[in-house]
């Protein structure tokens, strides 16, 4: 493992009541505590220097343990949602990455998805485990790149404790008191939740047993004349949760028909598969006509050739893979269809359905509930010495503007409920705390001049009045048809420049161009800047800068043109004579907002109106 440098060891556990505990580390003398009448003890061993290899000893007169190969170094917690969870298997360059993972004095923390009514005091699991090219495509590849850049820097052990879940709101992440809510009235509600959920496991087993031979090879499921006699009716467009599947994840496949006159299926079609989550991969008459991954929220259309229809009944397949959290074709009941050319949408009914590779677990949802993971996943660490944590998480709470506008109280109230409980030792102000704005994404939720992830961006930029802070931006590295952008390198890179400016006090560029005020003066609105983020530039040269809209006192934006000037951004829009409001990069996808600095970091969207 990795042990906090310069700050005491905490150690802590379990013996039989009244038991001597002796613990020693680093060839320093023991420590000697008696656990109380409930058997639970704890004490402080010296603080140490970086280095290492070392040995801990732990000692109740009974059961003995010896901690061997322990670390003195950096230890950071990466917390939040899908995108700080994402492996390096997953992200861009895999095998690369995974080859390059050399370094063991990197080492990472994987805690199991769990969750609990009340605060636990025991994770549910987790290990240790070096950097290596074997084990490496299983960690999470923002912090593991975050981390390596801290090994550049400073050249001490780094080590990550990864306490991820994907699609996790953040109030799971918050403990009661944060959030004004009843414990008890909680515990009881998590209770009821585990009873439903027997309850409602016990019927995906019992559908689950008319395929007693699962998983099974579904080599050739896409076959037009496939007998279905093993299959089973369900209804479409629903998650699979929702017509009796609860807590299954993994590959299950969808069938139906439509059928065409010879003309139609001369011209060829669209077909609308609905939303599909997470992947899927759509066959017609045996033919692929489409795949989209990991895109749960995205409607499907795929146009279908001619060379792929027949007069008459055609065939649908459709293979879904899903990761976790809902599963299925889901969406509106319009997105489910086929369409000949000229002609109107017609529905798609009566599908047919059989899963060949899944599992059953009780966690699925249990992201979207007030202080579960918190419960089970950020309590039991807290006696821990960290360094810091980095955060990512926001896209679950984007779904609307007022739960964005709601992030402005959660995020901080978690910032400090977190300080808090860890009771930081080190002499900056406050546990360093560093997150990542969400990336550029086509997410669908955009209304005119209102973007639920614009306004969570500005919550998330608005924190930053706290102490011991930094966000990276990274509204040019992501992916407008991926909510999971593959580049996690730049990701790391930059939480990187964060730490060495707040965690390590170094003079180094962490982030780009930052609004100071705007000045309305006739037909412009000046942007000012202030110096911290660097000289004016932008992406790809030149002096124009894109991404920036203006409105008039009628609240109504319009694209506007805008150029840099004297160190800074002059706006103007011949649709608006008299501008009241400026905003720049004002929606969920601004992915041609293109200000940064001469070090190549972007701004950050804002706005002057408070609209």
């Amino acid at each position: 493992m990795v042990v906090q440098r310069d700050q005491p060891v905490q150690v802590w556990g379990r013996a039989a009541p009244g038991a001597r505990i002796a613990a020693s580390f680093a060839e320093g003398e023991a420590i000697i505590v008696q656990a109380d009448e409930e058997g639970r003890w704890s004490l402080e061993l010296p603080a140490q220097t970086a280095g290492g290899p070392y040995v801990m000893r732990i000692d109740d007169g009974t059961q003995p343990r010896v901690l061997r190969d322990v670390l003195v170094g950096d230890v950071w917690l990466a917390s939040g949602q899908s995108n700080m969870e994402w492996p390096i298997a997953q992200s861009a360059d895999p095998e690369t990455e995974a080859a390059r993972a050399t370094d063991p004095q990197i080492r990472h923390f994987k805690i199991p998805k769990s969750w609990a009514g009340e605060p636990q005091a025991d994770l549910a699991g987790g290990e240790w485990v070096a950097s290596s090219p074997q084990a490496a495509a299983r960690f999470s590849a923002v912090a593991h790149f975050f981390a390596r850049e801290l090994r550049k820097v400073t050249g001490v052990p780094i080590g990550i404790i990864d306490s991820t879940w994907g699609g996790s709101r953040i109030e799971a992440w918050m403990d009661a008191s944060s959030q004004r809510l009843d414990e008890q009235a909680l515990a009881t509600q998590a209770e009821k939740l585990r009873a439903d959920d027997e309850r409602a496991l016990a019927q995906t087993r019992q559908n689950l047993a008319r395929w007693p031979a699962l998983p099974v090879d579904d080599a050739g499921w896409q076959a037009p004349k496939l007998k279905l006699s093993a299959w089973t009716p369900i209804r479409v467009p629903s998650l699979w949760e929702a017509t009796g599947w609860t807590g299954m994840d993994g590959v299950a496949w969808y069938r139906t028909t439509f059928t065409l006159t010879a003309d139609e299926a001369a011209a060829g079609v669209t077909l609308g598969v609905g939303r599909i989550d997470d992947s899927d991969i759509t066959w017609v008459n045996g033919t692929q006509v489409g795949e989209t991954r990991m895109q749960y929220n995205q409607p499907r259309r795929y146009v279908v050739p001619a060379s792929a229809l027949r007069k008459g009944v055609n065939h649908v397949a459709v293979r879904v893979s899903d990761t976790g959290g809902g599963g299925g074709i889901h969406g509106e009941v319009a997105e489910v269809f086929v369409q000949p050319q000229g002609g109107a949408p017609r529905a798609l009914a009566d599908w047919s359905f059989r899963p060949s590779n899944v599992t059953v677990a009780l966690i699925d949802d249990k992201n979207q509930h007030p202080t579960l993971l918190y419960n089970a996943m950020i309590h039991p660490l807290q006696p821990y010495a960290l360094r810091g944590v980095i955060w990512y998480q926001g896209e679950s709470n984007a779904n609307t503007v007022a739960e964005a506008l709601r992030y402005r109280r959660q995020f901080p109230a978690l910032i400090d409920q977190w300080r808090t409980q860890w009771r930081t030792q080190w002499d900056a102000p406050s546990l360093p705390f560093l997150w990542v704005q969400l990336a550029n994404f086509s997410s669908g939720a955009d209304k005119g001049d209102e973007s639920p992830w614009a306004t969570l961006r500005e919550a998330q930029s608005m924190t930053l009045w706290m102490p011991g802070t930094a966000q990276v931006v990274t509204i040019d590295i992501g992916n407008p048809s991926d909510i999971h952008p593959l580049n996690k390198q730049d990701v790391g890179k930059r939480l990187a420049l964060a730490a060495r400016h707040v965690a390590y006090g170094e003079t180094v560029a962490f982030h780009g161009p930052v609004p100071q005020y705007t000045r309305f003066e006739g037909s412009a609105a000046h942007v000012e800047f202030g110096t911290s983020g660097g000289t004016l530039a932008v992406r790809g040269g030149g002096t124009r800068v894109h991404g920036f809209a203006l409105a008039g006192t009628d609240q109504v934006f319009h694209p506007a043109e805008a150029v840099l000037q004297d160190g800074r951004v002059v706006v103007r829009s011949a649709a608006v004579p008299r501008p009241a409001a400026v905003r720049y990069g004002w929606s969920d996808n601004p992915v041609d907002a293109d200000l940064i600095n001469t070090d190549q970091l972007p701004a950050s969207p804002f706005r002057s109106d408070n609209w």
